[in-house]
C-alpha cells in the first residue's frame, strides 16, 4: 500500500519537481516562511513563501495554488526546486505556495471545481469561488511581503492548472501573468470524462478528491482508501481486473461506497447543472492580463483543457493581444522536467524540447510581464508538428488552411478529398462482453493511463469488430492541423445505445527502423502510432444533459470533435481512421441496451449488436466545426 501511495503522489502531486545541481541551492539562496492567510468568509488558507536571501532589490511574486500539498512542512525543510523551471528559480523570484481549501493544511472545505461566481470581486465579501480565494491571496501578498515589485504571475500544471485558470475572471489588478498549464477545464470532458463517457481507467483517482480532511493535516487521509480496490483483483492486468469488476454498480457497492466524489459523479450520469457550473470555460470575460496556456498534443488527462480554455479566452477577449497556447511533444506535464529524449511511450520526438521550451518560451514570458525584460514577442500559437518533429508558429490557431475530408470505401480504402460512395456501409458487431482492449501490450492498474496516446493500433487492426481504413502509398507530405470533426451516419441493429470511437493514425512504412531509443520488443516498422482519437456516448449526440435511445433499424447522425492536432505524415507513410465501439478499460462498457443511468445498469443489460457505419460518413479537418464543446454548456 505504501508503495502505491507513493507512486500515487508522484502522479498527480510531486511529480513536477525537478532535481537541481546543488542539493542546497535553495536552502543558500532562499528563506522559506509559512503563513495563515485570510479569505474574505474567515478562512484561513495555509501559505508557504520562498523569498530570495539578496534583499538589495525588489521582485516580482511566483504564486501556484494547489490540492496536492505544497510539501515539505516546516520551516527548515526545503523544496527540491521552486517554480516552474530551474531558469527562473536561479534568476530570483518570490515563489509562493499555498494549499487550497479543505486539502492539507488549510482551512475550510473541499470542492471538486468550485463553481464560479461571475462578478465575485472585492464587492462580494461572503462567497466565494477559486477567483475570489486568489484574489485576496494575491492581495495580502503584495501588502504585507517585503522586496516585491508588487507584480505577480501564477501557474500550475493539471489541477494546480485549473487554480491558474480560475483566478482569470475577476483577477486582482496586480495579477499581470498567468500561464494554466495542463489545465482541467470541465470534469464532464476532461480527466474523468470523455464526452459523456466515464474513464474506468481512472477509478484508482478516486481516492485523492472523492474525501474530507478533518482539519489541517501534513498526513494523507485517504491512503487506506485503496485497500478495496487493491483487494478486488489482480492489478497487473488492467483489463482483466476490469472486466472482472462487471458493472459499475458493483464499484459502487463494494471499492468506493463512503466516496463522495464517486457518488456525485454515479449521480450526475448527464451534463445537468452539477457539471455545467463547474466548467471554467464559460467564465472567461474581461480577462485583460498576460496568458500563456500550455499543454501537451499526448496529454491523456488534460487535452481538452488547455484548447478550449485557449480559445474561450481568445474568443470572448478581442483586444487581449497577450494571449498565447504552447502544444508540445509531451504526457501530462512532461515539460517541466527534462528527460533528454523526449519519448511518449515506444516514440520519439526529439532531444531537450522541454530545456527549450523552459528557456525559450516559459521564462522570456514571466520576465517580461513581470520584469519587464525584453519583449519575446512570443506568436499566438508555438505548436510542435508531432509528424515531422519539430515547432511551428502561428498568427491564429486554429490555422487557416484548405479543408481535407476523409471519407470511406471499400475493401478498406481511405479516400482523401475524393467523393465517397454514399450507397457504401460498412459494420461490425460490438459486444461489450468481449470489448476491443484500448493497449497493445497487458498493462498494469495506474492511477491515470498515458501511453496509449502513441500506441501502436495493429492489435486493434486485426479485430472483426474495428473499421480499418487506410489511404495508399503518401506521395507528399500531408499536414493535418487544426480541429477534427467526425460527422457519422450510423445505423443500430440489437441495440439501443452505443459508444463511437474514432482513431486517426500514422501508419509507418514497413522497411521503417528502429530509433536508438526504440524498446527492444517494439519494431517500427508496419507500427499503427496513434496521433488522435475520441470516444463519444452516443446517446448524448443532441444534447449532452438529455440523453436519448437510438431508434433500432433508423440512419441516426452522431457527430463530435476529436480535439485539435498538428501533425505531418509523411511521404511513404500511410493515414488510417479506425471506429470502433468499446476501448476497455479506458473507457467504461456501454451496455448497449438503453437504461437511463449506466452506473446502475446490471449484468443482463449488456448486449452485442450491430453497428453500421454509413458511406455517407466522413471525418473532416480543416475547419471549424459546426458542432462545438466548447460552447455546449449555457453561461452560469
Amino acid at each position: 500500500m505504501k508503495n502505491i501511495f507513493v507512486s500515487i503522489l508522484l502522479v498527480v502531486g510531486f511529480a513536477f519537481a525537478k532535481a537541481q545541481s546543488s542539493s542546497t541551492y535553495i536552502q543558500d539562496n532562499y528563506t522559506k516562511t509559512s503563513q495563515y492567510i485570510p479569505m474574505r468568509d474567515g478562512t484561513k488558507l495555509y501559505t508557504v513563501i520562498y523569498a530570495p536571501k539578496d534583499t538589495s532589490k525588489k521582485y516580482p511574486i511566483m504564486m501556484q495554488r494547489t490540492c496536492y500539498s505544497v510539501a515539505p512542512y516546516g520551516e527548515d525543510e526545503f523544496k527540491t526546486s521552486l517554480g516552474p523551471n530551474k531558469f527562473m528559480m536561479e534568476d530570483g523570484y518570490i515563489f509562493v505556495y499555498q494549499d487550497v481549501r479543505g486539502r492539507w493544511m488549510s482551512e475550510g472545505t473541499f470542492n471538486n471545481m468550485t463553481p464560479n461566481i461571475p462578478g465575485n470581486d472585492v464587492k462580494n465579501t461572503t462567497d466565494i469561488d477559486e477567483s475570489s480565494d486568489t484574489y485576496d491571496t494575491v492581495d495580502w501578498l503584495v501588502k504585507n511581503l517585503k522586496n516585491t515589485n508588487k507584480k505577480v504571475g501564477q501557474w500550475g500544471i493539471s489541477y494546480p492548472g485549473f487554480y491558474t485558470a480560475a483566478a482569470l475572471p475577476d483577477a486582482h489588478p496586480a495579477l499581470v501573468a498567468s500561464s494554466p498549464q495542463a489545465p482541467i477545464g470541465d470534469f464532464f470532458f476532461d480527466d474523468f470524462h470523455h464526452m459523456g463517457a466515464t474513464l474506468q481507467s481512472y477509478l484508482m483517482a478516486y481516492p485523492v478528491f472523492g474525501h474530507q480532511t478533518e482539519g489541517p493535516t501534513t498526513e494523507s487521509w485517504y491512503t487506506d482508501k485503496w485497500d478495496n480496490m487493491n483487494a478486488a483483483g489482480n492489478t497487473k492486468d488492467s483489463y482483466a481486473y476490469n472486466m472482472a469488476l462487471g458493472p459499475l454498480k458493483n464499484v459502487t457497492e463494494n471499492i468506493y461506497p463512503d466516496n463522495e466524489f464517486w457518488k456525485q459523479v454515479t449521480e450526475h450520469p448527464n451534463y445537468d447543472e452539477f457539471w455545467q457550473k463547474r466548467a471554467i470555460t464559460n467564465h472567461f470575460q474581461d480577462v485583460n492580463h498576460a496568458v500563456m496556456t500550455v499543454g501537451g498534443w499526448f496529454d491523456a488527462e488534460d487535452l481538452y483543457g488547455p484548447l478550449t480554455i485557449y480559445k474561450n479566452v481568445e474568443r470572448n477577449n478581442p483586444k487581449n493581444k497577450n494571449n498565447t497556447i504552447v502544444m508540445g511533444p509531451w504526457s501530462h506535464g512532461n515539460w517541466a522536467r527534462e528527460t533528454g529524449t523526449q519519448m511518449v511511450n515506444h516514440i520519439v520526438f526529439g532531444d531537450s524540447i522541454s530545456t527549450f521550451y523552459q528557456r525559450n518560451i516559459e521564462t522570456p514570458f514571466f520576465e517580461h510581464h513581470l520584469k519587464g525584460k525584453a519583449n519575446p514577442n512570443l506568436p499566438e500559437a508555438y505548436m510542435f508538428d508531432t509528424g515531422l518533429k519539430q515547432w511551428e508558429q502561428f498568427d491564429v490557431w486554429p490555422p487557416k488552411q484548405d479543408q481535407i475530408v476523409f471519407g470511406f470505401s471499400q475493401n478498406g480504402k481511405l479516400l482523401m478529398n475524393k467523393a465517397a460512395d454514399e450507397d457504401a456501409s460498412f459494420d461490425y458487431v460490438s459486444d461489450p462482453l468481449n470489448p476491443v482492449p484500448f493497449r497493445s501490450e497487458i498493462t498494469p492498474v495506474t492511477f491515470t493511463p498515458r501511453a496509449y496516446m502513441t500506441d501502436d493500433q495493429r492489435h486493434a487492426s486485426r479485430r472483426p469488430d474495428v473499421l480499418t481504413f487506410q489511404t495508399d502509398v503518401l506521395e507528399n507530405d500531408t499536414r493535418l492541423a487544426g480541429e477534427i470533426q467526425a460527422n457519422l451516419e450510423v445505423i443500430l441493429q440489437d441495440i439501443t445505445d452505443a459508444d463511437f470511437i474514432v482513431k486517426v493514425i500514422d501508419v509507418y512504412p514497413d522497411d521503417m527502423k528502429n530509433d536508438e531509443k526504440t524498446p527492444d520488443h517494439i519494431t517500427l516498422a508496419g507500427y499503427q502510432q496513434l496521433v488522435r482519437a475520441e470516444t463519444f456516448r452516443g446517446r448524448f449526440r443532441n444534447d449532452f444533459s438529455k440523453p436519448e435511445a437510438f431508434v433500432e433499424g433508423q440512419k441516426t447522425s452522431v457527430n463530435f470533435p476529436l480535439q485539435d492536432v498538428l501533425h505531418t505524415f509523411k511521404t511513404g507513410h500511410r493515414i488510417m481512421i479506425q471506429i470502433h465501439s468499446t476501448w476497455f478499460p479506458y473507457i467504461d462498457r456501454n451496455p448497449q441496451k438503453y437504461v437511463d443511468n449506466i452506473f446502475e445498469a446490471s449484468e443482463e443489460d449488456f448486449t452485442k449488436g450491430t453497428v453500421k457505419i454509413l458511406g455517407s460518413s466522413e471525418v473532416s479537418v480543416g475547419k471549424r466545426p459546426e458542432f462545438e464543446i466548447m460552447n455546449s454548456s449555457p453561461k452560469n
